[in-house]
């Protein structure tokens, strides 16, 4: 389907090629397109009664203390998948993986507002999803649907509301831009076919907690400070918006690398960042947009969950700036940043 099309003609075009999974994908698709509206004009809307960034005074499932507009969105979004017909649902606003419907041909892991704390300073926001096959196991079981690696995704990709809302996502046949529409109340197909650019000199990452970092984290980061000085050879840029929608779209468009890795600190071991429904979804979109996704070594993909609120450590972005993230971690004993390795590595200016 070329540019200009709508959300429903993708649609259509994914129902009619994977029968009964097609058509659940896209009544899932409508309903939450439907929620993402709302919630954009909501999030536009000046707010009556208080900022929507205060707190609730009530937490997730991680204990975090949540915000007015977290709670609105789960509403919205779980409202609109469970009209959908699919099988199970977890998020991260609630404890525990739920069964809507037992008949229920797929199973939806989200956030249904990542970067929470960015509202009240009108940086973009976002919504991550996921969307698994169903399995028999998990009419008695629910978590059970959510124990499937990220390479068993159907679908997944984000909504991001910002100067635009619009929509990333993949079927597993590359990737997909889509704008929301204000004239049309659509989502417009922009570009299909979204790649990863290899060669933007920009990282993303929190650099405050460099001195909690392990060793390849800081030896990566240090060789892009020093510039055209250093290893690299090259001077780079550090983008961090503190909302991994607003950083990875970013990516998607012009290239990078983003970084949400361990450390030292009680806690951030395996980092902060979901599997589920966080690292999995951004990780299938990186990999059909030539990009790649690991937890430092590994691919994200291959992950075999264990709970459905686990934590990963997360690298994605060009194929290129990963790989040479991986180099780092399996370097065990790194030479001095003088030493010919590094002067080696600097040729590959990833």
């Amino acid at each position: 389907m070329g540019q200009g099309g709508t959300l429903d003609g993708l649609l259509d075009a994914e129902a009619r090629a994977s029968g009964p999974v097609g058509q659940a994908l896209a009544e899932a698709f409508v309903c939450m397109a439907g929620a993402a509206k709302a919630l954009s004009v909501l999030i536009a809307t000046p707010p009556v009664g208080g900022r929507l960034g205060a707190k609730a005074g009530t937490a997730n499932s991680d204990g975090d203390q949540q915000k007015k507009l977290d709670i609105v969105a789960e509403d919205l979004f779980s409202d609109s998948l469970r009209k959908a017909g699919i099988g199970a649902y977890l998020s991260e606003e609630v404890e525990e993986a739920t069964v809507f419907h037992p008949a229920g041909l797929l199973a939806v892991a989200i956030d249904p507002l990542d970067g929470s704390s960015n509202i009240d300073v009108n940086a973009p926001i976002g919504t991550i999803f996921s969307i698994l096959p169903m399995v028999a196991e998990a009419v008695a079981d629910p978590a059970s649907a959510f124990r499937q690696p990220g390479r068993k995704q159907l679908a997944a990709g984000f909504f991001i509301y910002g100067p635009q809302t619009s929509l990333v996502v993949t079927f597993g046949k590359g990737v997909h831009l889509l704008v929301l529409s204000p004239e049309l109340n659509d989502f417009v197909l922009v570009e299909s076919g979204i790649t990863i650019p290899p060669d933007m000199p920009e990282y993303a990452i929190n650099a405050s907690n460099y001195r909690h970092w392990h060793e390849p984290v800081q030896t990566y980061i240090d060789d892009c400070v020093r510039g055209e000085e250093g290893p690299r050879g090259r001077n780079f840029n550090m983008r961090w918006i503190g909302s991994m929608v607003a950083d990875a779209y970013r990516i998607f468009m012009r290239g990078g690398i983003f970084l949400y890795p361990g450390d030292k600190r009680p806690g951030y071991e395996q980092g902060r960042l979901r599997l589920m429904y966080e690292a999995n979804p951004v990780a299938f979109l990186a990999e059909q947009a030539g990009g790649a996704a690991t937890d430092g070594i590994d691919n994200i993909l291959d992950r075999k969950p264990h709970s459905p609120h686990q934590r990963v450590p997360f690298v994605m972005g060009s194929a290129d700036k990963v790989e040479r993230v991986r180099e780092y971690y399996l370097d065990l004993n790194p030479p001095t940043r003088d030493a010919p390795l590094f002067g080696r590595r600097g040729l590959l200016r990833g």
